[in-house]
């Protein structure tokens, strides 16, 4: 078989019709049906079942498809340990984290990071949570976490401190609120089940147990978008909160729910000269912010 029929299964697969398909391998449509009929003919099988609304993968195509992601998955892996022999600052290097870090933390410093290695080319991949990121994804990934994996590479950049956020349009309509003693008289945006990750889940628990008015987030993001815009109360982390003017911080940092702040790095490339510089950049930049993160109204 043909090792480039498994490029061409795969991007039909990716991409569900012959135009994506091409886009995809850089070739003309025209060449990819030539290709789907030239392999299907000299093998026997039929790899893709054909309609109006574009390509479905048949059960022969499906176990060449498992196959050519697989293949895909190793052979840029090789490419990335034959490229980390070279010591220069150049190529792509892959940065997971969630949204609301990047806006907030990480938008500044990358456009710094970019400004001083022009030749490295930055990917970035977002996810609400970033656990859902297979670790081979990335190169670099931030996220919160206290207990990282012992087979986790990383550095600790610091404890990230969350309080209870409103805006000032909402402390206007709800004056004579007491979110510590009649929490259940306001509304509340939380994080759905599937949002896991959040250190301050056991102060939800404990705290909001009795509140029916609720609006569930599946993202901080959306969380800090929904407070910000007055929809109610948000538990934000204090780096968003204090740095949004519309926000009006209410408590003082929630006690015993922090959650550490890491930057892991890809052991298959940790030894390439583009990611080592990267890491060491986001590294120096974020600690450099700490004050913000491990935020400390006493100290203001």
């Amino acid at each position: 078989m043909d090792w480039d029929y498994l490029r061409y299964i795969h991007a039909l697969a990716i991409g569900g019709t012959l135009a994506k398909a091409g886009e995809l391998l850089g070739v003309h449509q025209t060449t990819v049906l030539r290709r789907l009929d030239q392999m299907e003919e000299s093998l026997g099988v039929q790899f893709f079942e054909r309609n109006r609304d574009g390509l479905q993968l048949t059960p022969a195509g499906e176990t060449a498809f498992r196959n050519a992601a697989k293949l895909s998955v190793e052979m840029e892996n090789l490419e990335r340990k034959l490229v980390g022999q070279d010591s220069a600052p150049v190529g792509r290097v892959r940065l997971a984290t969630e949204d609301a870090m990047m806006s907030e933390l990480l938008g500044p410093i990358l456009a710094e990071l970019v400004r001083e290695f022009p030749d490295i080319e930055l990917e970035i991949l977002t996810d609400n949570d970033v656990s859902n990121l297979s670790h081979r994804e990335a190169d670099l990934t931030l996220r919160p976490e206290n207990k990282p994996q012992a087979t986790l590479e990383g550095e600790r950049i610091a404890s990230i401190e969350s309080a209870v956020y409103g805006s000032a349009a909402y402390c206007r309509r709800n004056r004579n609120m007491d979110i510590e003693n009649h929490a259940d008289d306001c509304l509340w945006i939380i994080p759905d089940d599937t949002f896991s990750h959040l250190a301050t889940g056991r102060w939800y628990r404990k705290q909001l147990k009795g509140v029916s008015s609720v609006i569930r987030c599946n993202s901080l993001h959306a969380m800090y978008t929904l407070a910000r815009a007055g929809a109610g109360l948000a538990v934000l982390p204090c780096y968003l909160g204090e740095a949004t003017k519309e926000l009006r911080r209410l408590s003082d940092p929630i006690e015993g729910e922090s959650v550490d702040l890491w930057l892991h790095v890809n052991q298959d490339t940790q030894q390439m000269a583009r990611v080592r510089i990267v890491m060491e950049f986001l590294v120096e930049r974020l600690q450099a912010q700490a004050p913000v993160i491990e935020f400390n109204p006493a100290a203001q």
